[in-house]
């Protein structure tokens, strides 16, 4: 028996010397890409606050240093950085000088000229013993837009850079809170995720949405997360920032502007054109749901802090903007990095977002209508047979409306994982009502689809019932105009509303609706759709769940509104209609069956396309919390 052992130890060998390089080779390797990535990890898996690779072996950082014609500036901020303690990595520095503008014939020619030799020279002479240090002096001057996108393309996905406008002076410590903050939430890839374009070391003080809300953190909070980026020290991460660059070379060869309406920098954009690059970028964030790492360090203390020195932005110096903090003033642990899953994000308006939110069971359903506070009403919207892009535009019109109580039902996918990353509750009805539970219901055939998403709206009002919510259950091919009638039915006699042509119905909370839907309900409605299935006479649009379920609870002689969808609601698509003719209509519906260019052209002509060609919103609309 031991001679067979003898032999097997040379495969042990080679088995254990493959997994060690294996295991050392995997750990070495950069983050996935969003691809790879469940981009709701943050809910449906642990946050482990160790880095699996602590040392970070192909981890680069650059400092790029934007100058102009400010020598005192530009002393304070390179003296600034060279006093921070780099932990002995090698980092380098670039400057970027650009020139002054030709004026030939001006008597401050010479003057310039001067200034910008003093500056090189002051360059030149700057001890930089971190690592290589660079002066690039431009030929031409190109102000601070191209100052920004042309600073920096990244080399790798480990290479990270750290773009400073030459009025900024930085904290000793920073180094040490970036490099703890990258290894936490870049490499640690349980605690990663890829809507994180970067990090800034400024105070936030700014909010861009017109009438948002005022920046409200309590004094527990050391990070938080936030759509828009800071110029006052900006630490970008690779991935994001290439992405950027070639969607801004894009848009602009096509002539396209930055234009966000409902923001404030689009003000400016109007104002200042292409002497500033941050509208671009905040358009880019905002098509492509982007969050930003800022720091809560309370008493108006910050990493880097700008002194606000005449030139671009200022036409007069207006101070520092915040107390630097340093090692004197620190009394907390600044190296402290809590788990994604714990930190705040918001958006634009500075309402919080909640990315994520993926319902896969009635036990999440529950938990989410746990989450919701002082609200009464939940719409479901079921997107079967609904286009990415309408979605999209019917998430925009929400937003104008201040409708947030609501939670898109559909097939698990790319695109309604990728509204559930930028905050958007939904429900993956192929895991909600899988095929088990289907064939419970003795439902099978060719009307599988329709029947799961009857089930699923069936089961989603027993649930608002049983927690004491009303539901609204609605399907994507309507557009809400207002709110008047759908958030808050002042019916207090019926349980239930319904319409004859629209899948549109509302369940209200009470103890006489909660004594009809029952498991026997539940099954009668399956059974009557399947029966319905069967028929010739289907119609086109499949298996309707409103019809079904107003038929059943007729024969329970439930209390029942029937509402004529003609008095509140207009169809297009069979005439020619205008803005106007919608008078006070509370939404606009069209045929399960209308094609995409259609449906596009018919909300155009009403004014109520409201997307890019990105499907992204053409604007903010900022409601107070």
């Amino acid at each position: 028996m031991l001679e067979p052992k003898r032999h097997l130890l040379p495969l042990i060998l080679i088995s254990l010397t493959a997994f060690f390089f294996y295991s050392y080779y995997h750990s070495s390797l950069p983050p996935p890409s969003t691809s790879e990535l469940n981009p709701n990890f943050i809910l449906s898996n642990p946050i482990h606050t160790q880095n699996p690779n602590p040392n970070t072996p192909n981890f680069t950082f650059i400092i790029k240093v934007l100058a102009f014609n400010r020598l005192d500036s530009l002393s304070r901020c390179l003296r600034s950085l060279a006093r921070a303690d780099y932990l002995g990595d090698r980092v380098n520095l670039h400057v970027y000088l650009d020139h002054f503008k030709h004026e030939n014939g001006t008597a401050s020619f010479d003057q310039k000229l001067d200034e910008s030799r003093r500056i090189m020279e002051f360059v030149d002479g700057f001890d930089w013993k971190f690592g290589e240090k660079l002066l690039h002096y431009r030929t031409g001057n190109v102000g601070l837009q191209a100052q920004w996108l042309e600073a920096w393309w990244p080399s790798s996905d480990d290479e990270f850079a750290f773009i400073v406008e030459d009025d900024l002076e930085v904290s000793s410590l920073y180094y040490q809170f970036v490099k703890s903050l990258v290894v936490n939430f870049y490499y640690n890839t349980s605690n990663y995720s890829p809507s994180i374009y970067g990090a800034s070391l400024q105070r936030a003080r700014f909010v861009p949405g017109k009438h948002g809300n005022k920046m409200q953190l309590d004094n527990t909070t050391r990070l938080f997360l936030y759509q828009l980026v800071g110029t006052w020290g900006q630490i970008l991460f690779p991935k994001p920032w290439k992405e950027f660059r070639l969607w801004y070379d894009k848009n602009k060869a096509k002539g396209i502007k930055p234009i966000l309406e409902g923001m404030v920098t689009t003000g400016w954009y109007k104002k200042m054109g292409e002497r500033i690059w941050t509208p671009w970028f905040i358009k880019f964030i905002h098509s492509y749901g982007y969050f930003n790492i800022y720091t809560n360090f309370l008493h108006e203390r910050a990493l880097s802090v700008s002194h606000r020195d005449a030139g671009v932005n200022y036409g007069k110096t207006a101070g520092p903007d915040s107390q630097l903090l340093d090692e004197s003033s620190l009394d907390f642990n600044i190296l402290e990095m809590h788990p994604l899953s714990g930190l705040k994000w918001f958006d634009f308006c500075f309402r919080e977002v909640l990315p994520g939110r993926i319902i896969r069971t009635t036990d999440n359903l529950e938990s989410f209508l746990h989450s919701l506070q002082n609200q009464s009403s939940v719409f479901f919207i079921s997107l079967f047979g609904v286009s990415d892009t309408v979605t999209r535009n019917m998430l925009c019109h929400f937003e104008s409306l201040n409708i947030r109580n609501f939670i898109l039902m559909g097939l698990e996918s790319d695109s309604l994982s990728d509204l559930a990353r930028r905050g958007h509750p939904v429900i993956y009805v192929d895991q909600f009502v899988n095929s088990a539970e289907l064939y419970k219901f003795n439902s099978k055939g060719s009307s599988f689809e329709d029947i799961r998403d009857i089930l699923t709206k069936v089961y989603v009002v027993r649930k608002c019932m049983e927690n004491r919510f009303n539901a609204w259950v609605v399907d994507g091919n309507m557009l809400f105009l207002s709110t008047d009638l759908f958030l808050e039915p002042t019916d207090t006699i019926n349980d239930f509303i319904v319409t004859d042509n629209l899948e549109l119905f509302y369940a209200r909370s009470s103890s006489a609706a909660e004594k009809i839907w029952v498991d026997e309900f539940m099954f009668k409605v399956v059974a009557t759709a399947n029966s319905l299935a069967s028929k010739d006479s289907l119609s086109h649009d499949g298996l309707s769940f409103v019809y079904i379920i107003t038929k059943l609870l007729e024969q329970k002689g439930a209390k029942i509104r029937r509402l004529d969808e003609t008095t509140f609601a207009m169809k297009i698509g069979s005439s020619s209609i205008k803005k106007s003719s919608l008078g006070d209509k509370k939404l606009v519906y069209w045929p399960g069956q209308m094609g995409m260019d259609s449906i596009r052209k018919w909300l155009q002509e009403l004014n109520l396309w409201a997307i890019d060609n990105e499907s992204s919103c053409t604007a903010v609309v900022c409601h107070k919390s």
